[in-house]
């Protein structure tokens, strides 16, 4: 018997996220076949709202296709029907199911760079003409990925998705309008020192509108004031590669050092693709609590309470471009702290404003 509770997440996704009107057109990117239930659920709502919706198909093992047998050329190409519908679209809306991490195994580094160019132009395009919203949709390989039993796993999910937004909300908005007050925010936390202003920036919390399940506080720091090293103690991923205690230092706003245990080159490679790419585009704090292991992908663990991010690249608010957007997860349960002008507004995971 299907789950109902892909209907129900279906229908919020619809009326909620995306606010999907009468007359609309929904471009539906359905990511892996385990993301099927979702997606008829999401098509369903949006007839049902009177929307238009289309259905696109997508998967990491056809991604390694082009990646193992392409040209450059190929490899690099910006698929024209795909951008299309971002202008074709109302409302935009991609389900991306987990999938192995070891799929392109035997794709080198630059590739892969290539490839996360061309899509970036395509995210920016979303970014630009849609209402859209991004849910990363459990399956078994995912709480493999997670180190924990499928029942888990979607529990988790779906408590997270499920959170009583209406309470929550206002108390992260609470909390944005004591942020925006300040000037210099100070990160203080293992292997990590990191200072930069947010003067006059907005601080916006996550209601679940574009990323499902919601759940964070975020900003886009000024680039260029930028200053000190993060460490991450959890695994950054992108592209499918994974990048275990990266560690990234700026001087007044500046890249300087990467370091990392493996695929450093590859980090190397994706953060010199554009001059923007090397900033760090937004910062956040995670704020959903129903999510309680790391689960090796960001649109989860960004959200997980009691952990702060970073995005190099294109921000929010789009003060420069860039063909990237990477966020990456650091805890912040233990010994971390956060300054606001000098005063205490954050430790071990919790706001003390």
């Amino acid at each position: 018997m299907p789950d109902k509770r892909w209907d129900e997440l279906g229908k919020f996704l619809v009326s909620h996220s995306l606010e999907v009107k009468k007359g609309e057109k929904l471009m539906i990117a359905m990511y892996e076949v385990e993301t099927y239930p979702l997606a008829l659920a999401v098509y369903k709502h949006c007839v049902i709202a009177g929307g238009f919706p289309q259905i696109q198909f997508m998967s990491e093992a056809i991604k390694h296709q082009v990646l193992k047998y392409g040209t450059e050329e190929q490899k690099g190409w910006v698929p024209e029907i795909e951008k299309y519908g971002m202008e074709w679209a109302d409302c935009y809306i991609a389900l991306r199911g987990a999938f192995n991490l070891n799929e392109c195994y035997d794709v080198s580094n630059a590739d892969i760079a290539l490839y996360q160019k061309a899509m970036g132009i395509i995210s920016r395009h979303r970014w630009e003409n849609t209402r859209w919203a991004l849910v990363r949709v459990p399956n078994e390989r995912f709480a493999q990925q997670a180190g924990v039993d499928y029942e888990h796993i979607m529990d988790m999910f779906f408590d997270a998705c499920f959170q009583d937004w209406d309470t929550l909300v206002p108390e992260w908005k609470r909390i944005c309008g004591e942020l925006a007050k300040g000037d210099e925010v100070h990160v203080i936390a293992p292997g990590t020192d990191l200072r930069f202003s947010a003067k006059g920036k907005e601080w916006r919390a996550s209601e679940s509108t574009r990323n499902i399940p919601g759940g964070e506080i975020n900003t886009a720091p000024h680039a260029h004031t930028v200053d000190g090293t993060i460490w991450f103690d959890f695994p950054a991923t992108f592209g499918g590669r994974v990048i275990h205690n990266l560690k990234l230092t700026f001087e007044t706003g500046k890249l300087v050092k990467i370091e990392a245990d493996d695929n450093l080159d590859f980090v190397e490679t994706v953060l010199s693709t554009d001059d923007g790419a090397s900033k760090i585009g937004e910062f956040a704090f995670g704020t959903n609590d129903a999510i309680d292991v790391y689960t090796t992908d960001i649109l989860i663990d960004e959200k997980m309470g009691g952990t702060m991010h970073i995005a190099m690249g294109r921000p929010y608010d789009s003060v420069y471009t860039s063909a990237i957007h990477w966020d990456m997860v650091k805890n912040m349960k233990h010994d971390s702290k956060v300054l606001l002008d000098g005063k205490l507004i954050y430790e071990n995971g919790k706001f003390l404003i």
